[in-house]
């Protein structure tokens, strides 16, 4: 992987990386990442971790600094490649479970894309949502009051009630300001 500039000429054996996979946009303005493809049985190590760090002064332990962009340091990892198995040894572990859990990111939905520019419908678009029997026909009153740590969840309802009561009504004291009281007053 290299980071060069826009004008510079590209090298050997490169491929620049010109527009984004989602939205397919310009992915750099004044800079431009290439990369460098091989095949498999040709490559010994491979770009197997990337890394954009907010400042440059940081250094990453066992990456190497691509360069800066917009003040943010681009970092890569370099691992070797696994040799590729025997196909008698490639049926056997296939049906084995994998023994890493694969990193998800959270930034960006999970979705195919396609070459038309339209995304695959996820596994849950079309399934219709039905709240369940048991919450059904209840009244806001009738459920059943939650407390998590000293914070109670309340409905809609319970918050709007509490809203236009006006912001005169007087919220009971809590524990602490109860004691504070009975000490302040001699109780």
């Amino acid at each position: 992987m290299k980071l060069i500039d826009i004008k510079d000429a590209l090298p050997e054996g490169f491929t620049p990386v010109e527009e984004t996979m989602d939205t397919k946009e310009t992915a750099m303005r004044k800079r431009r990442l290439c990369v460098k493809m091989s095949p498999r049985a040709a490559a010994e190590a491979a770009v197997y971790d990337i890394q954009i760090t907010a400042k440059s002064k940081y250094h990453l332990v066992n990456y190497t600094c691509m360069g800066e962009m917009n003040n943010m340091g681009l970092w890569y990892r370099m691992g070797d490649v696994p040799k590729q198995l025997s196909s008698q040894t490639m049926s056997r572990t296939a049906y084995e479970a994998p023994t890493y859990i694969a990193r998800r990111t959270t930034s960006r939905p999970d979705y195919e894309h396609q070459s038309s520019g339209t995304y695959t419908l996820t596994a849950l678009d079309d399934v219709p949502f039905v709240i369940s029997e048991k919450f059904s026909g209840r009244k806001p009153k009738e459920m059943q009051q939650v407390n998590l740590m000293g914070i109670t969840i309340k409905s809609l309802a319970e918050i709007e009630e509490e809203v236009s009561r006006g912001c005169n009504a007087r919220l009971p004291l809590t524990p602490l300001a109860q004691n504070a009281k009975q000490t302040v007053l001699g109780l």
